[in-house]
């Protein structure tokens, strides 16, 4: 079975992603659409398309039912998530699949289970995978006191439902456990419908290197390498580079098998990640777990510069129940990739969403280069969603290359009527520590505070 046309459950440059996969496919492919995204590129771009409802994302893109209605009302075999809205909802793509439709993405079954930190853990370490220190589900603040004493300070008050990086909070000590332990209850409470809980050790200053897989139905999984994630603000993550520099040859080579193996003990199938901390340098590194991303990845650019595939394609192939066209012998990286997310922000307004018109917009390009996007001139940023409004990666030879690439793109890169993260970009690129490659999840927020 081969898929023939698809519903595309999102907006933006990740809709018009999969648009294009689909063409080159030769699959249809329908769009959904929002009152404040009628005249969208995603939507034009597209085969066909359906409104779903009004222009906050709760009434539109998060509504089950509506999309579920396009779907079926399009005809379509199959649903894409792309990432965030639905794209990680275990009751989503229970419905898809309860409606007999494809959900393009794993059985609802594994989201539930790597959506749930605790069980996520728990998973990872039966297929012999390390993971952070730290505690089950602790219902009180009397068992997170005790799980901490066990754990060691300073710990993460983490929820088990989380992503994104919310629901996440900071102790150093029983005093501050006591305060956080509620705070992080309730947060968690608002942002996931769950108040669980758990703790982790807080590492010092590690880096955040995840790793793409790929699995079919027919028991193939294979990892295409490893992203550096670390210049994160908030816990949100701002660059992106292929392959992690500096990561020890034996340390790559041991954090992509475990993510391998975690895939196959949970029965993957598809696109995900597998997202780790590395504490210390050279071969004497080590790495922890720290969740998986059940989903296509928004830098998944950069990976698919640096080992030639087409990880969309490949999503949608998978779904319609071919073996990966790739092996892991075939999965070789060259050269290095970096990524920059564009947003709708001011940086010097603490990135305060800056939705509005685009005046005048003027793209990179030039070898190496790639700017996923949606956005034109005289488009409208709306003010209903995630700030980001495009990417851009560039690909060279080698890592000195490519930063100095980086910096060319960024030059001609020019937007006019909202501020972006553009300049903030350029700057960061002169920093030390990103020329030389060693920063960690602290670097970048330091430099800001600083």
């Amino acid at each position: 079975m081969s898929l023939s046309s698809v519903l595309i459950a999102n907006r933006g440059e990740i809709a018009l992603r999969v648009v294009r996969a689909c063409r080159e496919l030769g699959i249809r492919s329908v769009a959904v659409y929002s009152d404040a995204d009628a005249q969208a590129a995603h939507v034009r771009m597209a085969d066909d398309a359906v409104h779903v409802g009004k222009s906050s994302a709760s009434k539109s893109y998060l509504n089950e039912d509506a999309i579920l209605e396009a779907a079926r009302a399009s005809g379509v075999d199959a649903v894409h998530p792309g990432y965030g809205f639905l794209s990680e909802r275990p009751s989503f793509a229970a419905a898809v699949e309860e409606a007999g439709l494809t959900f393009v993405g794993p059985p609802s079954s594994v989201i539930a289970t790597m959506g749930d930190k605790a069980s996520a853990r728990a998973l990872a370490r039966r297929a012999g995978v390390p993971v952070v220190p730290g505690s089950d589900e602790v219902a009180s603040v009397e068992d997170a006191l005790a799980a901490a004493e066990e754990v060691g300070y300073p710990v993460l008050v983490k929820a088990s439902a989380g992503g994104g990086g919310r629901g996440i909070r900071p102790a150093a000590s029983a005093d501050e456990l006591r305060t956080v332990v509620a705070e992080a209850q309730r947060e968690a409470a608002s942002a996931f419908g769950s108040d669980k809980v758990y703790l982790e050790r807080a590492l010092q200053g590690p880096k955040h290197v995840e790793v793409q897989v790929l699995a079919d139905t027919h028991g193939g999984v294979v990892h295409c390498f490893e992203r550096e994630c670390s210049l994160q603000r908030r816990r949100q993550k701002i660059l992106e580079e292929a392959p992690a520099p500096g990561l020890d040859p034996s340390v790559r080579a041991s954090l992509c098998a475990a993510a391998v193996d975690l895939a196959r003990e949970v029965g993957y199938v598809g696109a995900g990640t597998v997202e780790f901390l590395v504490e210390g340098s050279g071969d004497e590194g080590e790495f922890f777990f720290i969740e998986m991303n059940t989903r296509i990845q928004v830098e998944h650019p950069i990976t698919e510069a640096v080992t030639g595939l087409d990880l969309v394609a490949e999503q949608l192939r998978v779904a319609g129940g071919a073996p990966l066209s790739v092996t892991q012998d075939d999965v070789v990286c060259r050269g290095a990739s970096i990524e920059f997310r564009v947003n709708a922000e001011d940086p010097d307004q603490d990135f305060l969403p800056s939705p509005g018109e685009v005046t005048r917009l003027e793209l990179p390009g030039g070898p190496g280069v790639r700017v996923d996007t949606a956005l034109m001139a005289g488009d409208v940023v709306p003010p209903f969603y995630d700030s980001l409004v495009a990417k851009l990666a560039v690909w060279a030879p080698t890592r000195e290359q490519a930063l100095a690439r980086g910096r060319r793109a960024l030059a001609e890169y020019r937007v006019e009527g909202l501020p972006t993260t553009i300049g903030l970009h350029r700057r960061l690129l002169d920093h030390p520590a990103v020329v030389d490659g060693t920063y960690d999840i602290t670097t970048l927020e330091t430099w800001l505070a600083g």
